[in-house]
C-alpha cells in the first residue's frame, strides 16, 4: 500500500463507499471516545489537569536543546550510547550499523510511530535483518502488508472478522469467531520469536531528562520483552518527546491512558535508561537511543511549533466526524486524522500534503478533546493560508474577491442583500427550501451538502428597523 497525502479526495471517496471500513471505524471510535469522556469524568478537575500537562511540555519546548543534551548526558553516564538522527535516513543507517557491529540479523519490535515515520523495516529488509512486529495490532498490520490506520489502534479500519479471516489465510489458523483465541494463536507465535530475537526495538511515550530514562507505556507484554530479553536493545525516539521531570511525567501519564485509550493507567509502564547492571537479573547488554529530529526542528522555529507538544494519545482522531468516516489510511500518512493534517505537511513538505488541511470541518472537537489543549483548528486555518500558492487560479482569485468583499463594510451588505435575492430566487424557481444542485465552482459545495437560502432581512437591517433608534 503506498501512502500518499495528497490523494486524501480519493481515498476519502472510496473509503466512505466501504461498509466493512464503516463499521469498524464505527465500532473503535465510539468506543475509544466513549471510555476517553467516561475516565475524564472521574477526575476532580480535568480542566485543571490538563493545564498542568499544557505546562509541562510547554516548558520541555522552550528548554528543548538544553533538555536533549542533558538526556544525552544522562544516558551515557548510565552506560549507554546516545546517536542523533538528522532524518529518517541517518535514522536508518544507524540502527543498520549497530546490527552489523554486533552481528544482529532478527530483532523484535515495540510498538513505535517514530520507525514507521522512517520507513524502516523495508531498510531493514534489505540489509538482510528481519524484523517482526510484537504489538498485536502491528503485528496484524504486518501479517497483511499494510500500515496502521491510527496512532494508537493501528488495525482501527479493520473488524474482528476480517483479522479471524486474514489470520486463516497467512497464517494456518482453524476457524475461530473468539477474539481471545485469535489473540492466543498470536501470542503463541511471537513468543517464539522473543526467544530467538538477538535486538529489540521500541520507540518512547516520553524521555525523562533529570535522569536519562526512557518510557514506554503499552497494555501488552510485547514490550517489556522486546527491550528486556535481547541482548541488544535500540529505541528510536522523536525529540519532542522529552519533559524537564519525574514530576511533569507523573501529569502526563494520568492523561496519555485517559485520552488514548479510556484507562486510569496503562497495564505497562516500562522504563530505562541504559543497559543492565551488573547486579539485574534481566536486560540489555548494550542500549541504543537514537534521537530522532526528521523535520521536528523546522517545525520547532514556526508559529506551528505547539504541534511538537503531542503526546500521540489519538484522542482526537476519535473525536474526529472526517476520521471517524474515512479512517486514517486516507491521509496517505503515518499520522492520520486532525494533528496528521498538521504534522505531515509540517514534515513532509506542504505541497507534499495540500488536502490534509481542508480535511476537517473545524468543528473543534479535537482541541476539546486534546489533553494538552493544542488549538488544532487555528493551526489549520494557518496551514490553509499557508497553501494558497498551491490552489488552482479560480479559488485563489475568489478567495482575494471574498477577502476584500468582506473587509468594506458596504460591499460586505451589498453581497449579503443580492445573496439573499439571489438564493431567495432559486429557491422559487426550483421549488425548494434547500439549495442543491448549484453550477461550478458552488457545485463543491452543493456536490456534498445542502446550501439553505440567505434570509430575507439582515442582522444589519434588522437592527436598524428595531434598534437603531437606541444607538
Amino acid at each position: 500500500m503506498e501512502l500518499n497525502p495528497n490523494r486524501f479526495n480519493q481515498q476519502a471517496i472510496i473509503a466512505l463507499e466501504d461498509i466493512q471500513l464503516k463499521t469498524a471505524l464505527d465500532r473503535g471510535t465510539g468506543n475509544a471516545d466513549g471510555r476517553r469522556r467516561q475516565a475524564f469524568a472521574e477526575l476532580d478537575d480535568a480542566y485543571a489537569l490538563r493545564m498542568q500537562a499544557r505546562g509541562a511540555k510547554l516548558r520541555a519546548l522552550a528548554d528543548l536543546p538544553e533538555l536533549l543534551e542533558k538526556m544525552e548526558q544522562q544516558v551515557t553516564a548510565n552506560g549507554g550510547h546516545v546517536l542523533w538522527a538528522s532524518d529518517g535516513e541517518e535514522a536508518k543507517q544507524h540502527i543498520v550499523d549497530i546490527c552489523r557491529k554486533h552481528g544482529l540479523t532478527r530483532g523484535v519490535k515495540s510498538k513505535s510511530m517514530a520507525t514507521e515515520e522512517i520507513g524502516l523495516l523495508p531498510t531493514l529488509e534489505a540489509a538482510g535483518i528481519s524484523m517482526v512486529e510484537t504489538d498485536l495490532g502491528e503485528y496484524i498490520v504486518q501479517v497483511n502488508d499494510s500500515h496502521p490506520s491510527h496512532i494508537v489502534m493501528p488495525v482501527m479500519h479493520m473488524t474482528k472478522e476480517q483479522v479471524r479471516d486474514l489470520f486463516m489465510e497467512k497464517l494456518g489458523m482453524e476457524h475461530t469467531n473468539e477474539a481471545s483465541d485469535m489473540t492466543a494463536f498470536a501470542r503463541k507465535i511471537l513468543r517464539e520469536e522473543f526467544l530467538s530475537a538477538d535486538f529489540g526495538m521500541s520507540g518512547g511515550n516520553f524521555m525523562i531528562a533529570e535522569t536519562g530514562t526512557v518510557v514506554i507505556v503499552t497494555n501488552e507484554g510485547n514490550g517489556r520483552l522486546s527491550t528486556g530479553m535481547p541482548p541488544v536493545h535500540i529505541a528510536v525516539v522523536g525529540i519532542e518527546k522529552i519533559v524537564p521531570t519525574w514530576e511533569d511525567f507523573a501529569t502526563l501519564v494520568q492523561l496519555l491512558p485517559r485520552s488514548g485509550t479510556g484507562q486510569r493507567m496503562t497495564v505497562y509502564v516500562n522504563m530505562f535508561n541504559g543497559p543492565a547492571r551488573t547486579d539485574e537479573p534481566d536486560g540489555p547488554q548494550e542500549f541504543y537511543l537514537i534521537l530522532l529530529d526528521n523535520g521536528r526542528s523546522s517545525i520547532y522555529a514556526t508559529e506551528y511549533a505547539e504541534a511538537l507538544a503531542c503526546i500521540r494519545c489519538g484522542a482526537c482522531l476519535n473525536a474526529c466526524p472526517v476520521y471517524q468516516n474515512v479512517g486514517g489510511h486516507s491521509y496517505g500518512s503515518v499520522y492520520s486524522g486532525p494533528i496528521g493534517a498538521i504534522v505531515t505537511p509540517l514534515l513532509k513538505g506542504i505541497e507534499n500534503a495540500v488536502p490534509l488541511p481542508f480535511a476537517s470541518s473545524l468543528c473543534g472537537a479535537c482541541k476539546a478533546a486534546c489533553p494538552v489543549e493544542i488549538n488544532i483548528p487555528d493551526m489549520l486555518l494557518k496551514l490553509r493560508r499557508d497553501l494558497e500558492d498551491e490552489q488552482e487560479p479560480l479559488w485563489q482569485v475568489g478567495m482575494k474577491a471574498w477577502r476584500f468583499g468582506n473587509a468594506h463594510p458596504l460591499l460586505y451588505e451589498l453581497g449579503g442583500k443580492a445573496a439573499s435575492l439571489g438564493t431567495r430566487a432559486l429557491t422559487q424557481l426550483t421549488g425548494q427550501d434547500k439549495l442543491d444542485n448549484l453550477p461550478y465552482p458552488l457545485s463543491g459545495w452543493t456536490d456534498y451538502r445542502d446550501f439553505p437560502s440567505f434570509a430575507e432581512k439582515s442582522f444589519h437591517d434588522w437592527w436598524r428597523q428595531n434598534r437603531g433608534a437606541e444607538s
